[in-house]
């Protein structure tokens, strides 16, 4: 290896994909309304399986979800969805696919409602990350208030697959939360990239 201390999930060697998504994407800031999305999509479909497995599927999920345009996902059709259940490249749960048509349709009518669905989503924690200096993975939550509000107000506008665990696994990886381990190199990096 390279000798960079990382959080213990980002150092596995067998998996070079996930150490990469670790070092360059999990917990920096996205402020890209494409991106949240794509997130959205993805964390909804790990629900009940590895992060290791959809991040491997990533790919397969792009060229599917058309980029992951909101846009163009909001207006998927019976038939696109019945064709997706087919795919191999990405998770082939229908409930999972039709949510993340559904979604993709609440997604634009906050974009509407808040100009962006970035504006709408950092309210959550007061439009800056929260910097957490967690010393073992034992103390990383699973949900938080914040999770919990945001969830529930996703929820209440029509998402689906957004639990508060789902939701803030999707604010650590866009970096409304930056939950590395204070031992880890990029702990430091993203507190530095945020000052």
């Amino acid at each position: 290896m390279d000798g960079k201390r990382r959080c213990p999930w980002g150092s596995a060697i067998a998996d070079p994909l996930m150490r990469e998504y670790h070092d360059r994407e999990w917990g920096v800031p996205v402020r890209d309304d494409r991106k949240q999305f794509e997130f959205l999509v993805l964390e909804g479909a790990q629900a009940g399986l590895s992060w290791s497995t959809i991040l491997h599927r990533r790919s397969g999920y792009a060229r599917a979800f058309d980029g992951f345009d909101p846009a163009k996902v909001a207006r998927f059709t019976e038939s696109r969805v019945r064709k997706l259940v087919t795919d191999p490249g990405i998770i082939r749960n229908r409930r999972k696919i039709e949510s993340a048509v559904r979604n993709a349709k609440v997604f634009q009518a906050i974009q509407k409602e808040f100009g962006s669905f970035d504006a709408y989503a950092w309210r959550f924690v007061g439009g800056q990350p929260r910097l957490n200096r967690w010393k073992s993975v034992r103390q990383v939550p699973a949900t938080t208030a914040e999770s919990d509000a945001f969830s529930l107000d996703l929820r209440k506008r029509g998402f689906s697959f957004v639990g508060s665990t789902i939701i803030y696994a999707h604010m650590q990886a866009v970096g409304m939360v930056n939950d590395h381990l204070v031992s880890c190199f990029r702990h430091r990096e993203l507190v530095r990239g945020s000052r």
